[in-house]
């Protein structure tokens, strides 16, 4: 029976394996997929959410902090014997105490100061912006990563047709050079030519293997590069006018709400300051037991004498019950300590202001930057994929001029150099635009 258990847990156990195989296959990953693996796995955005959760526990702990409290007060004091009743020390109830009480204690002018849950509450506040500063932060990486990928991509297509034109290049020097058309240093100079393609070719590879490394481990727990990732750089959209993408952008910046819920929290901290100068009022009540024996009656009063009644006449003592009390405590000289924590906490609200003036402030240099940068990158587009299709022409006539005896092998090779360039700038272009689009959309949420 064991050995029938034990082969279905392997057949289980295997089953697993393969399944997990099956989930780690190769992936076809867009932005928004890698997007969302970057924010389940992304280290920078699990530690702002531990920090929002720490602050959501601060709040929980000023709320119960205006509660009641109740706690059980256990303690045994064993005074020295002296020949009395009471022991050696005055204070002293008899030479053995036992306290057994359940306390309640409520500090009653917290129900009226607000101070420190609403100052915790906006902390929590701040801390939950700060999980959305993170994540646009991870995701601003991201993009960058992304579309570095995806234009060195591109450039290992670029680099196998500029090798398959110097390929053709040198077919054409070899055949005219058979034909006694060309000298044999315009051949050596294709063949100078293919040998600097076939290279460009292996180092785009090499530059797709890292760019590859640099958002896997953005995007996967484990490091892997069996992937690909969709090309849509040409699917890119016009961007909105600059006063719909400010409203946008200042509307949804963690950044800025990050600054006020601080800005509120140190407000809130000079008032909790000044409880320091205020009267405090608590109220605690005791009930239990707090006598000379363990025990719920004394049976030992003529012994010990300790009882109310005079003369020692009762036969014994009850020893559970309550006792109330009230306490206003009144702050009267503490050597300037509380006059320096109210300066310290209007210190920090100065702070506080100066940081969401900053955050004003970049948010709107960092909106200005971005959607500068979308419009040149925009508008270069076109002339690039102009310039692409001249260099594209330009290397044809040239070729037709060299078969023709027009033109040298030096023309050739530099119309060819001219053509790889175009195909480079061209990605280079659409993926500056991308990315600047991108950042215009992280900066209003949109990402």
């Amino acid at each position: 029976m064991k050995t029938c258990y034990k082969f279905l847990a392997g057949v289980t156990l295997l089953t697993g394996m393969l399944c997990a195989e099956t989930e780690q296959g190769p992936l076809t990953i867009d932005l928004h997929d890698a997007l969302a693996r970057a924010r389940k796995y992304g280290l920078q955005v699990q530690d702002a959410r531990l920090a929002s959760a720490l602050a959501r526990e601060d709040v929980k702990q000023a709320k119960a902090a205006r509660l009641p409290s109740v706690n059980a007060f256990n303690q045994f004091i064993y005074t020295e014997g002296n020949g009395t009743p009471s022991g050696v020390f005055v204070p002293a109830d008899g030479v053995h105490i036992y306290n057994e009480q359940a306390q309640m204690h409520e500090e009653l002018l917290s129900i009226v100061r607000h101070g420190e849950l609403r100052a915790a509450e906006a902390a929590e506040a701040a801390a939950r912006a700060k999980v959305e500063i993170a994540a646009r932060g991870l995701t601003a990486t991201v993009v960058q990563d992304y579309y570095a990928l995806v234009v060195a991509q591109r450039k290992v297509t670029n680099a196998q047709a500029s090798l398959t034109d110097a390929e053709k290049f040198l077919d054409i020097t070899q055949k005219q050079e058979k034909g006694g058309e060309v000298a044999h240093v315009d051949t050596i100079k294709a063949q100078i030519q293919l040998q600097q393609r076939q290279r460009d070719l292996q180092d785009a590879q090499v530059a797709v293997d890292k760019a590859k490394i640099g958002l896997a481990v953005l995007m996967f727990p484990q490091l892997r590069d069996d992937f690909t990732l969709v090309d849509d750089l040409d699917k890119m959209t016009i961007i909105a006018p600059m006063p719909e993408v400010a409203a946008a952008a200042k509307s949804t910046s963690p950044d800025i709400l990050a600054a006020q819920e601080s800005l509120r929290a140190a407000s809130l901290g000079v008032n909790v300051a000044r409880y320091g100068y205020l009267p405090s009022f608590s109220m605690d009540f005791f009930y239990g037991i707090s006598a000379n024996q363990f025990a719920v009656r004394s049976t030992d009063v003529e012994d010990t004498g300790r009882s109310n009644a005079p003369n020692y006449v009762v036969p014994s003592r009850r020893n559970l019950g309550y006792q109330g009390q009230v306490t206003l405590n009144i702050p009267l000289w503490n050597w300037g300590a509380t006059h320096s924590k109210v300066v310290q906490a209007d210190l920090k609200r100065q702070q506080a202001e100066l940081d969401l003036t900053l955050a004003q402030r970049t948010l709107e240099s960092n909106l200005e930057t971005a959607y500068k940068e979308a419009q040149a990158a925009q508008a270069q587009l076109a002339s690039l994929k102009s310039s692409l299709d001249l260099s594209a022409d330009n290397l044809r006539l040239t070729l037709l001029r060299y078969q023709a005896g027009e033109a040298t092998a030096l023309e050739v090779v530099d119309a060819q150099t001219t053509l790889a360039q175009a195909r480079n700038a061209v990605s280079d272009g659409l993926a500056r635009y991308a990315q600047a689009q991108a950042n215009l959309q992280i900066l209003t949420g949109n990402l």
